[in-house]
Order: structure tokens, then sequence, then C-alpha cells
């Protein structure tokens, strides 16, 4: 039996990220590993039902065995097996009544069933428009785009949006098999990107997208930007939700805004809040959104040859994420720019 590593899921910030980015890591390397201290420092600490489906649907594509796999462990065992390809499907739900994020889970799997040698379809039903994750526009505006052109192909469909609390969202993947990942350099906008906007709601009126859309126009008009697509979504759902969403592209920049709708919030305060995070990373003049930087970490790990790219702001999940990828992979990053600004991250080994 192989060496076993030890993960502490309480340091730096995003336990959870620790949690998936072990477990994806480990699936695709064979590494056996502990991780322990899960989301210590959290309000309800150890396992929630979206993290323990993770851990249960990574051991599941790759035959592994699991100790300590229940809502609320803080110490989990992973001994992963060998990946294996084809059909699979996951439910939040099943666990606990739950909008646990469904892409979350899809972003956790997806590295090592890309690297499997055949072509796999996989079904996760749960969150898909829900805080603290990315929303399936994300995933498919932003993500996807990203890592396509690192040489990922998916096709990736939302059959229906699950918002919180109830989830009951669904989606469908298919994962085409990949040998390597191409470096990237993505160091700012060489021209004004292409800036799309999409306004949806589900189960509520017409109107509440018309208006989140109207005041995202008139937000991004007082920055001098005039979209190049505006469009309104009426997404299927068991729940009730809206979304606001920006979408901003060039040949060396990505990046994607999201506001959810809540209770006691109105349509003109989501379009709002997703402009004023568009507006700190627009005048940045710098190539990814924060949370599309500490995304690219793991493909860029695994791809061959020298990768950079410039980030609107180093965050602390950023920090966490390189760490915990140097330790499972052996790759070096350097980040220069101070916390909570802009900065640069290269792989230099």
């Amino acid at each position: 039996m192989g060496k076993m590593l030890t993960i502490d899921g309480s340091f730096g910030e995003g336990g959870g990220q620790i949690l998936r980015t072990t477990l994806s890591l480990a699936a695709l390397t064979g590494t056996a590993v502990t991780i322990e201290n899960i989301r210590a420092r959290r309000e309800k600490p150890g396992l929630r039902p979206q993290h323990l489906t993770c851990a249960l649907a990574t051991a599941e594509i790759c035959g592994g065995s699991l100790d300590g796999a229940d809502v609320g462990s803080m110490r989990i065992i992973f001994r992963p097996g060998k990946t294996k390809p084809g059909y699979h499907e996951f439910d939040v739900s099943k666990i606990r009544a739950s909008a646990g994020s469904a892409n979350l889970i899809f972003q956790t799997i997806l590295w090592p069933l890309a690297f499997a040698g055949k072509r796999s379809r996989i079904v996760i039903k749960g969150g898909t428009h829900v805080p603290f994750s990315p929303t399936s526009d994300y995933i498919t505006r932003t993500f996807l785009p990203a890592v396509s052109r690192m040489g990922v192909v998916c096709k990736y469909e939302m059959v229906r949006a699950g918002y919180y609390p109830i989830g009951g969202g669904e989606i469908i993947v298919e994962i085409l098999p990949i040998d390597s990942l191409q470096a990237v350099s993505l160091v700012g906008p060489t021209s004004r990107p292409r800036i799309e906007l999409v306004s949806a709601v589900s189960n509520l009126h017409r109107s509440i997208a018309e208006r989140q859309l109207n005041t995202g126009l008139a937000q991004l008009r007082e920055l001098g930007i005039t979209p190049d697509r505006a469009e309104l979504f009426y997404y299927p759902s068991p729940g009730k939700g809206t979304l606001f969403f920006i979408d901003a592209k060039s040949d060396g920049s990505i990046g994607g805004f999201q506001a959810l709708g809540e209770p006691r919030k109105s349509a003109e305060d989501v379009a709002k809040e997703a402009c004023e995070i568009f507006e700190a990373y627009y005048e940045s003049y710098t190539a990814l959104d924060k949370h599309l930087s500490d995304q690219l970490i793991i493909p860029i790990a695994l791809a061959e040859g020298f990768s950079q790219f410039t980030t609107c702001e180093v965050t602390q999940h950023l920090l966490t994420n390189i760490s915990v990828v140097e330790q499972l992979l052996g790759t070096r990053f350097e980040v220069s720019g101070q916390l909570g600004r802009p900065g640069t991250v290269r792989r230099v080994g």
C-alpha cells in the first residue's frame, strides 16, 4: 500500500474547496488521502450534504473507499481505485433535503473523468443557482469556455434550475476524454471585451427579469459600456428564483459576474450587485475574475508547460487552492500582488 497523504481541511479559507480539490486530485493520481478538520472554522463544521455527495461521487467514479463519510464528519479517509468512465448519476437530496450545489460536484469529478480514457455522461441533481457557488450560467459562459482553451471538451445542459432553499435542479454533462492539457497565458484584454447580459427568472413574473435587465443596462451605460447582447430567460424550476449575469470575454481575458435574487431584495439591487462586481474587474484591466482564478489552478497544474494569468483580486481561496494543489501534485506557483488586490499567478515548476 502506498503512502497516505494528510491534508488539513481547516487551513486558509474554503474548507469545502480544500475537500473538493483534494478528492479530485486524489482520484486522478490514485493517491490515498486523509482529510482532517474539515470545515472546522464554520458555524456548522464538518461535511454538509453537498460535501458528502462530492465525496461519495468521487469514490463512486473511481471505485474508491471512504471512511468517515457522514454528515457532520470532520475527518475522512479516501482510498481511490481506478476511475471508471461511463454513466453516473448523483442527487444531493438523497442524503438530506438540500439545495447543495450540483455544479461544485461536477467540478470535483470533472478532472479524473476527463483523463479516464473514455466518454462519460453525468447527471447531477441539486442546486444550480445557489449562493457561494458557480451558477449553471457561470459554468456554461465562463468556466467551460476557459478550460476549453486548454483542451477540455464538455457538453453541458441545464435541464431545470434549482434555487435555495429547495434545490431540485438537474444538469447533464457529457465529458469527452483528453490526453493532455495545453498551457495558457491570460494577462488581460488586448481589446474591448465582448459583453453579454443575462437576466433570468423562474416561476416569477417576466417584469422582474425586465427590471433587472434595464437596471443593468443603465449601470453599464454609466461606465460607457454598451453590451453586445442582452437576453431574457425563463428557466424551468420547481422553485422561485432570479439571476442577473454579466459575461465578459476577449482574446486575453474572461470573466463572469453573477447575482441572485432573494426575499426582500429588489430586482434593481440584484442587477446593481452584479454590476458592482463587474466594475471592479473591468477597471483592473486584468484577465480573470477572482473565482475563475482559483478554479483554473488545477488544470494549469495538470497542463504541459508554462502558464500564467492576471487576476482582479488575489484571494485567500486562491492561495489555499494553490497550497493544496502543490501538496498533491508537487507543482509550484508564484503569486505576485497583495491579498485583496490585483495580481499575477505563474506556474514556475
